[in-house]
């Protein structure tokens, strides 16, 4: 098993001087409900920090959420309800299920990303991963779950072990969240020992998801897990020093913005 360290940042693409608009990442987040409307507004705050352009989709009934973001966060697009697949073909990567209602919509939603669009890179987090059924997973696929939804989704124990045996089985990218993190795409396994127990708070887990999934969009997959996982766990880390376990994943943001510019600019 390797560890992670900073060298992972150098695999990273970073953006050209002479770049325009679009080629630094299109990225599309399925988020947010009613009644959690943080998740998505914690992975919209990353992501467009990353990325040139973030789309956010919706429940249609969930319709005010978006409303209100747009009047506080003007740095997505909405995307209604018809067209939500042309917005899937038209991005580089899609992150799906953080705030998410646990529904058969919400189900089917994820298993028509995975199944029917499975040349598209797919993050599946928090509520979409409740409900997968592993067979849908593709080697575009990449999944964040912390130890109970692991287990829920491949029925065996959350163990280093087990992460890099479900990503030979059922393909994709499988990041197993914990006191340490590992990472696997079925050819190797990595582990991840920035973070610390301040980022056991509310949020933090939409912001590791928004961070890999707006690095996937002009990267590799694994690289992107690894550099996300480990660059948040720095700037977690970092505020530990500052302020030992008086922060929020706000915080994180805040600092994931110092690191970036410290370790990859």
């Amino acid at each position: 098993m390797e560890i992670i360290d900073q060298s992972v940042f150098e695999d990273l693409k970073k953006p050209g001087v002479d770049s325009h608009k679009g080629q630094n990442g299109r990225l599309l987040i399925i988020a947010g409900s009613e009644k959690f409307h943080g998740a998505l507004l914690l992975a919209l705050q990353t992501a467009s920090r990353i990325v040139d352009m973030v789309y956010v989709y919706t429940t249609p009934n969930n319709r005010k959420l978006v409303e209100d973001l747009k009047s506080d966060v003007a740095v997505f697009i909405p995307v209604l309800e018809d067209e939500l697949w042309s917005t899937v073909d038209m991005v580089d990567a899609i992150l799906v299920g953080p705030g998410m209602a646990e529904t058969e919509d919400t189900v089917e939603l994820v298993r028509t990303l995975l199944v029917k669009h499975e040349n598209k890179k797919v993050v599946v987090d928090a509520t979409a991963m409740w409900h997968l059924n592993p067979a849908w997973i593709n080697d575009n696929t990449i999944l964040t779950p912390h130890s109970r939804e692991f287990e829920q989704v491949y029925k065996c124990k959350p163990v280093s072990d087990h992460v890099k045996t479900m990503a030979i089985e059922y393909g994709g990218t499988v990041l197993l969240k914990g006191k340490y993190d590992y990472v696997s795409n079925g050819e190797d396994i990595w582990e991840n020992k920035t973070g610390n127990v301040g980022m056991t708070a509310g949020g933090t887990g939409d912001v590791v998801s928004g961070t890999i999934a707006a690095l996937a969009c002009v990267n590799d997959n694994c690289v992107a897990t690894k550099a996300g996982i480990h660059l948040v766990g720095l700037a977690g880390d970092k505020l530990y020093e500052e302020k030992g376990t008086f922060y929020n994943a706000r915080d994180v943001i805040d600092s994931l913005g110092r690191v970036w510019k410290e370790k990859i600019m």
